[in-house]
């Protein structure tokens, strides 16, 4: 099973434009039927807004979005491509207009439509599905940043940290990384600190992008 991208959780944003406000909702979610609930939740909480427009990508599923009364083509298509250029999946977006009075044109629309979808994404962060090596070792306190900064070169993550005489670290190293990583840490630290590899897990994880 590959790796994909997903939102690590809730997100919420809010951009005012020429007196609209658009208040933008990320969700992560496993199925089609997650996604229309979570747009019939948006839709009957904000019922008093002028459009609830939304998207969502099923991984292997159902690509669906709506413009929800905007002119065509600017609202849904734009938010959906800011999922599929940052290759999330199993994530469903509702962006909520209170129109203020001024109409915004297309390239307002789409502007606000993306830079909303964009924001509340932002604001859930990204996660990782893959299957990661977990590891452990002890190291020195003087040795302890140098390590982590080793763990994030190998795209890897630091699942927690055990504080007493020394440090114990537990760590989660995607499995092409796992090796390589070993032998950099026994040659930095002239094998001193030594890497144990201690099992597999195919989940997901928080990551950094930028």
């Amino acid at each position: 099973m590959g790796e994909y991208y997903i939102p690590s959780g809730a997100g919420e944003a809010e951009l005012s434009e020429k007196r609209s406000n658009f208040l933008g909702h990320v969700r992560p979610v496993e199925s089609e039927d997650e996604a229309k609930a979570f747009i019939a939740e948006m839709k009957k909480k904000y019922y008093d807004a002028r459009h609830n427009c939304w998207c969502y990508i099923i991984r292997n599923g159902a690509v669906r979005y709506s413009d929800d009364g905007e002119p065509q083509g600017t609202a849904g298509i734009p938010m959906l491509e800011v999922f599929k250029r940052e290759g999330v999946e199993n994530v469903v977006c509702v962006v909520t207009r209170y129109f203020g009075g001024v109409l915004l044109g297309t390239g307002g629309l789409l502007r606000a439509y993306t830079k909303s979808a964009k924001d509340a994404l932002d604001a859930a962060g990204i996660s990782v599905v893959r299957r990661w090596v977990t590891a452990e070792l002890e190291c020195t306190y003087s040795m302890l940043e140098r390590i982590k900064l080793e763990c994030e070169q190998a795209q890897g993550a630091v699942r927690d940290i055990e504080y007493g005489a020394g440090v114990c670290l537990k760590l989660l190293l995607p499995e092409p990384s796992a090796e390589p990583f070993c032998v950099r840490i026994a040659d930095l630290t002239a094998g001193a600190v030594e890497v144990k590899l201690t099992g597999e897990e195919f989940m997901p994880v928080k990551i950094e992008r930028s």
